[in-house]
C-alpha cells in the first residue's frame, strides 16, 4: 500500500493559492502590510514565524544542552544566581548568560528580579516530566542523522545513528536479539510511554473486559497503567524475547506476576497468544512499513476472540492540513530511523479494514498531536 496522496483541490483554489503567494511574495505588498497598522501586527508575526523556522535547530541546542546540565533539576530546587551555575557547569559567567538569555527567550527560564534565575512555565513542565528529557537526550542522534537531510531523502545514506539505536528490530531474525541489544531502546520507550499511556485510558474505558494483550508492550509501561486503572484484568505482553523477558522483571517488581504474562516472539511472523478481548498497539504501527504493518494487523486480527477489540494508538499525519508535529517531525525522525511513517487516519482506518477489522471509530484524546486513537473490532465468526 503506498502513502496516503495529498487531498486532490478544485480548479478554484489553487488559482486563489497562486495569487495569493505571488502577492504575499511581491516586495511592494510587503511593504503596504508594513505600513497599516492594523497589519503590521500580522507582517510582524510573519517575519517572526519565518526566523523561528530559520532558528529552530538553535532552539532545539539550547533546550539540548539545559537538560544536558541538568538546569531544570537544579532550579526545581531554589533560584541560583548566574555565576553559581557557571561554577556548577564549569564554564564562564559569560557562556552561562548567554545561555541563559537564550533560555529566558524560549520560556525555558525566568529573571526573579533580584539578580537569580527560575524556571520558566516551559521550564517546570520539562521539570514535571522527566520523560522529555531523556527523548531530548536521545535527539543527539536525530541531529546528527539530519546534518545532511538531501542525503536521506535521496537515498544516499543508508547508515544513521538511530538506525542502528533500532538496528536488532530491523535485522534478519530481531527475535534473536539479547537483552543488551534491546535495552536503551526499552527503556527510551519506557520513558517516553508513561503519559500517552494515561492519554490512552483516560479516553477509553476497559470496564467489562477480562483480558487486554499488549502487542509491541516492551518493558510493560502500558500494562502497568491498565493494571493500576483496572485491578481484576487479566494482562498478557507480546514483544520479542529479550523484551519480553525485561517486562517479566519489571511486572514482578510491581507485583503484577500473578495476572501479568509474557510471551516473546516476532509479531509479523509467529502466531500471537489467542482468545484475549482486547489487543492494544501503543505507537507501534508507525514505525513499520505498510507492508509489514498489514502482516501485523492480520496476525493481531487472527488472535483476538470473535468480537473482540484493537486499540490503535499513535500520532498520525494530518488530512491535508498543516501538523508539523507528525508531517514534519515524525515525518523525518521515522526517516533517520530507516522505516516507517506517520500516517492519516484515514489509510489506518482502510489497512485495518483491509486486515479484516470492522467498526473502526476514533476515540477522541486529550492531547491528540501525542496520540490519536483508533478502536476496531473482529467481527463476530
Amino acid at each position: 500500500m503506498s502513502p496516503a496522496p495529498l487531498p486532490a483541490q478544485d480548479g478554484l483554489r489553487p488559482r486563489w493559492l497562486q495569487f495569493r503567494n505571488r502577492l504575499i511574495a511581491d516586495p511592494r505588498f510587503q511593504r503596504w502590510v508594513s505600513s497599516v497598522p492594523l497589519l503590521r501586527r500580522l507582517a510582524a508575526g510573519r517575519t517572526k514565524a519565518l526566523f523561528d523556522l530559520c532558528g529552530g535547530f538553535i532552539y532545539s541546542q539550547v533546550l539540548y544542552t539545559c537538560v544536558s546540565l541538568k538546569l531544570f533539576e537544579l532550579l526545581s530546587e531554589r533560584p541560583y544566581r548566574i555565576a553559581e551555575m557557571a561554577e556548577r557547569a564549569r564554564m564562564t559567567p559569560d557562556a552561562m548568560e548567554r545561555l541563559v538569555r537564550a533560555a529566558i527567550s524560549l520560556d525555558l527560564l525566568q529573571n526573579t528580579g533580584d539578580g537569580r534565575v527560575t524556571l520558566g512555565e516551559l521550564g517546570a513542565a520539562m521539570a514535571g516530566n522527566p520523560a522529555i528529557g531523556e527523548m531530548v537526550r536521545h535527539h543527539a542522534m536525530l541531529y546528527a542523522d539530519l546534518a545532511d537531510p538531501l542525503a536521506l531523502l535521496r537515498g544516499e545514506r543508508t547508515e544513521t545513528a538511530l538506525g542502528q539505536y533500532w538496528g536488532y528490530a530491523k535485522a534478519d531474525r530481531p527475535d534473536s536479539a539479547d537483552s543488551q541489544q534491546v535495552h536503551d531502546y526499552t527503556a527510551l520507550m519506557a520513558a517516553s510511554q508513561s503519559f500517552i499511556a494515561e492519554d490512552v485510558l483516560d479516553a477509553l474505558s476497559l470496564k467489562g473486559v477480562s483480558s487486554l494483550m499488549d502487542v509491541g508492550g516492551g518493558n510493560g509501561t502500558f500494562l502497568r497503567a491498565v493494571a493500576a486503572r483496572y485491578p481484576d484484568l487479566k494482562l498478557k505482553l507480546f514483544d520479542l524475547p529479550a523484551v519480553a523477558e525485561s517486562a517479566g522483571h519489571a511486572f514482578a517488581d510491581a507485583g503484577l506476576s500473578a495476572r501479568a504474562e509474557t510471551f516473546g516472539g516476532n509479531f509479523f511472523e509467529d502466531a500471537l497468544p489467542a482468545g484475549a478481548d482486547v489487543v492494544s498497539l501503543v505507537r507501534i504501527v508507525h514505525d513499520h512499513d505498510d507492508d509489514d504493518v498489514m502482516r501485523l494487523l492480520r496476525n493481531v486480527h487472527a488472535a483476538l476472540r470473535p468480537g473482540g477489540t484493537l486499540i490503535l494508538a499513535e500520532p498520525m499525519a494530518g488530512e491535508g492540513a498543516d501538523d508539523p508535529i507528525t508531517d514534519a517531525y515524525f515525518g523525518f525522525y521515522l526517516l533517520a530511523m530507516g522505516s516507517g511513517r506517520a500516517r492519516p487516519m484515514s489509510q489506518i482506518s482502510a489497512m485495518l479494514t483491509d486486515a479484516g477489522f470492522v467498526d473502526v471509530n476514533e476515540i477522541k484524546t486529550r492531547r491528540p498531536l501525542l496520540t490519536r486513537l483508533l478502536r476496531s473490532r473482529r467481527a463476530n465468526d
